[in-house]
């Protein structure tokens, strides 16, 4: 066997909540790249179709759902549209999130609304695709692959009203932690990857600032701002036999930002 082969993903299944974003669509291009059946799921149907369409035209199989990743009958149905038409389902990468810029408050003045919305969109957005992917992983029983979204926010403060962020991206990945170690015994692993800025239309205005953007390039070492391929390597290593004994770990994908803080 080659030893390449280990980062394939022939005869696996995946499913991405938040595939139709543009994360999420890079990561549904990757794991057909590598041999996966993909399941692009998103809030807005047109967007996940369009994610699909791009995987099928680079002639891997996917297929799209609206899906609704903070609702458990959506994760429920989009778990069954897998498995009735690829026939089980084997990795799951969980890539909705986002709104921190939208919420600034004061930790001392956060709304409870606010501070809602953001749990909302950042952890049960993780929370309940996860747990239904894994009962139906478990109803195998051969095994599972997991990773999620985080960000740099779970470790770095930010003097920007970012309080409900934060928590949950480090909720995120606490949860990866205690998933990992709960799952294990069924052979799921769950790993994480933890992005700074990554160069996509949610970013856009802030990165069309040349000045926030030069004091953002001036704190990454490697000196750039990641693009969306940045964040696939990794995504395939995790979910791959590369990384088979590998768990409850969340990847840096920040050209050296949290090593210098």
């Amino acid at each position: 066997m080659s030893y390449l082969d280990v980062f394939s993903l022939d005869g696996h299944v995946a499913l991405v909540p938040g595939g139709g974003g543009a994360i999420g669509a890079a990561v549904s291009r990757a794991l057909a790249a590598a041999g996966a059946k993909v399941v692009v799921a998103n809030r807005t149907l047109d967007r996940a179709a369009a994610a699909a369409d791009a995987v099928r035209s680079e002639g891997g199989d996917a297929i799209a759902l609206e899906m609704d990743a903070t609702v458990e009958a959506d994760c429920e149905r989009a778990v069954a549209a897998a498995v009735e038409r690829y026939g089980r389902l084997d990795l799951l990468v969980n890539c909705v999130g986002g709104g921190a810029g939208k919420v600034l408050f004061d930790a001392q003045e956060y709304p409870r609304d606010a501070w809602d919305w953001i749990m909302e969109l950042n952890l049960r957005s993780v929370l309940v695709p996860t747990q239904a992917a894994v009962r139906q992983m478990i109803r195998q029983g051969e095994g599972g692959r997991i990773v999620n979204l985080s960000s740099v926010r779970a470790l770095l403060g930010i003097d920007a009203g970012y309080s409900a962020y934060v928590a949950a991206k480090g909720a995120v990945e606490s949860l990866t932690r205690q998933w990992a170690t709960e799952w294990a015994r069924h052979g799921i692993r769950v790993n994480g990857i933890r992005p700074t800025f990554v160069d996509t239309p949610q970013v856009a205005m802030l990165l069309g600032d040349p000045v926030f953007k030069a004091g953002l390039v001036s704190r990454i070492p490697l000196g750039r701002v990641g693009g969306t391929d940045d964040m696939t390597g990794a995504v395939v290593f995790l979910l791959s036999d590369a990384a088979a004994f590998i768990t409850g770990q969340t990847i840096g994908l920040d050209g050296g930002l949290t090593a210098t803080q």
